[in-house]
């Protein structure tokens, strides 16, 4: 595994995270503890340090599942969580972003992660009116003051741009951006990046798989039909038209021999801006195929700059 130095912070995580939107049982499937504790005990071994989670993957779902599993090693991980919203049911949720509020959540999301001290408290996709709110910062500031706060971040919602949040970052005290970004999204290499690397922001590239299309599993015609798949809701034109995507990408860039999902993965973290990318995993084999990425030796002629 190779480690970076995470923006402004004194952090230093692996390349490739563990994002678990799909603890709340959101993509699919229905976790057990004892299936948590196994992918992330193997994504310990591999060196892989930082867990991206949230309080509205379930009611707390997912940071339970977390905290239960990395409550005897807490030391080796680096524990991202966000806030602003409340699960209230399948892809249903209730905006909660007063100070008052989200100093509940904080301390609800302590209590599932049965953690001290949160290494990454995030604002969660809000829009640009819910983040232009100094009462709200105050109050996280005073938290990191408190001890309960390591660093603060921005988690961008995909529907957004970008760029005022990105330019407010470092004003609010965020020393970190999470936004979408893979090999089919990639408009954040023009809105964004730029003024990341500017003001030596950290990166977290989330759904790096398009989610689970880049893994070279699905082919045109493919249809996701689990009742409880997020993808099952989705616009046929727009499945087909991404499947048609991904197999002229399999075709004409990646290498013979390698895997796509790792590829792909590769593929984001050779841009200067990217600090670490959360893929979900589902099983321990896609955690190994993951985190088998870090040691993809890639180059894309698009991008030449190495990681700084």
């Amino acid at each position: 595994m190779k480690y970076r130095r995470l923006g402004r912070t004194d952090l230093r995580v692996s390349a490739v995270g563990v994002g678990t939107w799909q603890f709340g049982g959101e993509w699919g499937k229905q976790f057990t503890q004892a299936e948590v504790d196994g992918i992330l005990g193997r994504a310990r071994e591999l060196g892989i340090n930082l867990i991206d989670t949230a309080e509205c993957y379930g009611d707390h779902l997912s940071e339970t599942f977390v905290g239960n599993a990395i409550r005897r090693e807490r030391d080796h991980w680096v524990v991202a969580t966000k806030f602003g919203h409340r699960f209230i049911g399948h892809l249903r949720r209730e905006d909660l972003w007063s100070p008052q509020e989200v100093r509940v959540q904080l301390e609800d999301s302590m209590r599932a992660l049965q953690v001290e001290r949160i290494d990454l408290y995030q604002f969660h996709s809000g829009s640009n009116e819910s983040f232009e709110n100094d009462d709200l910062w105050t109050m996280l500031d005073k938290q990191v003051d408190a001890g309960k706060i390591r660093h603060l971040g921005i988690s961008i919602s995909s529907g957004l741009d970008p760029a005022y949040q990105v330019s407010r970052a470092v004003e609010f005290g965020a020393s970190t951006i999470q936004i979408v970004y893979n090999r089919l999204d990639r408009a954040p290499e023009e809105t964004a990046f730029p003024a990341c690397i500017e003001q030596d922001l950290g990166v977290l590239a989330r759904i790096p798989l398009a989610s689970g299309f880049l893994s070279g599993k699905y082919k045109p015609g493919t249809e996701f039909t689990k009742e409880y798949d997020l993808r099952s809701g989705w616009d046929r034109e727009r499945i087909e038209e991404r499947l048609r995507q991904v197999e002229q990408i399999q075709q004409e860039e990646v290498p013979d021999g390698v895997p796509m999902a790792p590829w792909a993965l590769a593929w984001c973290l050779q841009h200067a801006a990217v600090t670490c990318v959360i893929p979900g995993c589902k099983t321990v084999e896609q955690v190994e195929s993951n985190a088998s990425a870090a040691d993809l030796d890639l180059v894309r002629e698009d991008h030449p700059q190495s990681w700084r």
